[in-house]
């Protein structure tokens, strides 16, 4: 009786999952046939930029994203790409008379920032208008919308800026309740990604690196706000030193907005410079519908190919998947562009405060090897740290914003000792029977031995020094002098032009417009995304397993469930790391 209901509840299931199979399937190929569909954009409009989801390197591959499906790494995003492309498609589109900023929040790294508002620059060059609208502004989102004509606020809104921080969590009182030791491996008086496992605040040289990029990284921007708002530098730091902007009069006073006004007021402003009567109504055109607009520019023919490999994410050994960067997928890509003889020039576009120090050695391995057949720039995002730095240092150029963070040159490695927590805890010891006096190595379940631990220092030391004298031989300066740099300190992209850790500043086309250069091929040429991505079905039954397992495990352990989320963060870093200090969150 027993086997027959389970029979029956298999079979059950198995027509559920086939039945909602079935339905995304369905909805997939109607939203698929929707989006092949070609939009018309209508005389008067006025794309409407939101940004009101993260903001991702490249589009996602989600036939459900207009509809705001999300599921794992089937996230509801925006790309980059899509959204400055979409950008410059309105700047020559006559039916499009301006661009609307009607944001709030903003969920992106401030290089991706950095390259949005460029666009909008450029594209107020056309003549056309740039108008903001908001309620409340977030100081990223205001510094976007500081490049706009008219910057409307909300007469009961509130505009954040007050500086620049950054929070951290420390773990070391969590770890000690539960009787965990984190074993610490590190080079570096910077590489400071370990201390929230063995500290409670920050150390003095994380406090120094951290102030030191925060404010390189601040005044870069004052200075752009002050350019676009006809404001001296020295009055804003002082606006955001002493918060001086507490409401909208505060905002207009100080020049931050042109108007205090409601949602209606700015349409009502772009009616008026459209030259629309009050009463028409103004087509607003969202970015998702704009998308599949014809481009207006001549598509290239030529044979030449330029390959832009995205690199987005933790570097991580093997496959990896959509939302890392897997050493083998990696130099997959980097190979096919090699053997390409269309392929001229490459184009590494970094966003990834780094991960595993072999996967970052796999892959510089690779571009090496492709340098010496085509130029290879590296196009450096919101981060290229520590392993991010890895990848970029072998290029031929490397292309920085003044605020994206990179450096962090060292190394680290963490071991759990959860001997404690198993004994105390769970009431469970472990045994050993050994052929070899190292046989147990690795195991988190007891302290590590003083020659073990040397053992493994010894190893994390000789991948610095591997490290260091790659990134010395890339950037053509001796080691010492590398060092100097090094030590896990993060700088800005400023702090590291000005130590020869990058060539020049710029964004993604500046990179490409370098490479069209070196392979001699400026003005005939075509993009080719790498690498190539998985189906959409793919990802769906990956993410689908991947969270059912999860679930399975939270419904199993209960309220234990936490501790093993903070086992597996110091698990995962398994081997030596070339990682950022900590999940860095700028406000």
């Amino acid at each position: 009786m027993l086997n027959f209901l389970k029979y029956v509840l298999a079979t059950i299931v198995g027509l559920l999952v086939f039945f909602f199979v079935s339905i995304l399937l369905l909805v997939a190929i109607a939203a698929a046939s929707a989006s092949s569909d070609e939009v018309t954009v209508a005389e008067n409009s006025v794309l409407e930029l939101k940004l009101d989801k993260p903001i991702t390197e490249r589009d996602p591959e989600n036939p459900f994203a207009e509809l705001g499906f999300a599921f794992g790494s089937l996230s509801s995003s925006d790309g980059l790409d899509q959204i400055k492309a979409a950008i410059r498609r309105a700047k020559t589109d006559d039916n499009v008379k301006g661009i609307f900023l009607n944001m709030i929040f903003l969920d992106a790294g401030l290089a991706k920032v950095e390259e949005i508002r460029n666009e909008l620059i450029d594209f107020k060059e056309s003549g056309k208008f740039v108008v903001s609208y908001t309620d409340i502004s977030t100081e990223k989102a205001y510094y976007l919308a500081s490049v706009a004509d008219k910057i409307y606020l909300n007469p009961m809104g509130t505009i954040e800026f007050n500086g620049m921080s950054s929070e951290m969590f420390f773990f070391k009182r969590l770890l000690d309740k539960l009787n965990i030791e984190a074993q610490i491996f590190k080079v570096g008086t910077y590489k400071s990604a370990v201390e929230p496992f063995f500290l409670e605040e920050a150390s003095d040289a994380n406090r120094e690196q951290l102030n030191s990029f925060l404010n390189s990284i601040n005044n870069y921007q004052l200075q752009n706000i002050a350019e676009a708002r006809s404001v001296e530098v020295a009055e804003l730091k002082n606006v955001q030193d002493n918060l001086l902007v507490r409401d909208p009069a505060d905002a207009k006073q100080y020049k931050l907005i042109t108007d205090i006004g409601y949602f209606d007021e700015a349409i009502g402003y772009m009616k008026e410079s459209i030259g629309m009567e009050q009463d028409d109504k103004l087509e607003l055109v969202q970015l998702s519908k704009y998308k599949k607009v014809k481009d207006n520019i001549e598509v290239s023919t030529s044979k030449n190919r330029i390959a832009v490999i995205y690199a987005e994410g933790d570097i991580v050994d093997g496959e990896g998947d959509e939302g890392n960067i897997g050493s083998r997928r990696f130099t997959d890509a980097l190979r096919k562009a090699r053997m390409d003889e269309n392929v001229k020039a490459v184009v590494l576009r970094i966003s990834s405060p780094g991960g595993s120090a072999l996967a970052s050695d796999v892959i510089w391995r690779e571009i090496q090897l492709t340098k010496k057949e085509k130029p290879v720039i590296a196009s450096m995002s919101d981060y290229a740290a520590s392993g991010g730095y890895y990848l970029a240092m072998g290029c031929d150029t490397i292309v920085a914003h003044p605020n994206t963070i990179t450096g962090s040159i060292g190394v680290f490695g963490v071991i759990p000792n959860i001997q404690g927590f198993l004994n105390e805890k769970l009431g469970i010891t472990v045994d050993y029977v050994s052929t070899g006096k190292f046989s147990e190595q690795p195991t988190i379940t007891r302290p590590m031995t003083e020659q073990e631990k040397e053992i493994v220092q010894n190893q994390i030391d000789q991948i610095y020094e591997t490290f260091t004298s790659k990134a010395a031989e890339g950037r053509g300066m001796s080691q010492d002098q590398l060092k100097e740099y090094a030590s896990g300190r993060v700088w800005s992209g400023v702090e590291a032009e000005q130590r020869n850790l990058v060539d020049v500043y710029g964004g993604l086309e500046d990179a490409i417009a370098i490479a069209a250069k070196k392979a001699n091929i400026e003005d005939d040429y075509r993009l080719k995304a790498m690498p190539e991505r998985k189906s959409f079905f793919n990802n769906l039954f990956s993410d689908f397993g991947a969270q059912t397992k999860e679930q399975s495990i939270k419904a199993e352990l209960g309220e234990l469930y936490p501790y093993y989320k903070l086992y597996k963060k110091v698990g995962d870093m398994q081997g030596a790391q070339a990682r950022m200090p900590y999940d860095l969150s700028i406000q």
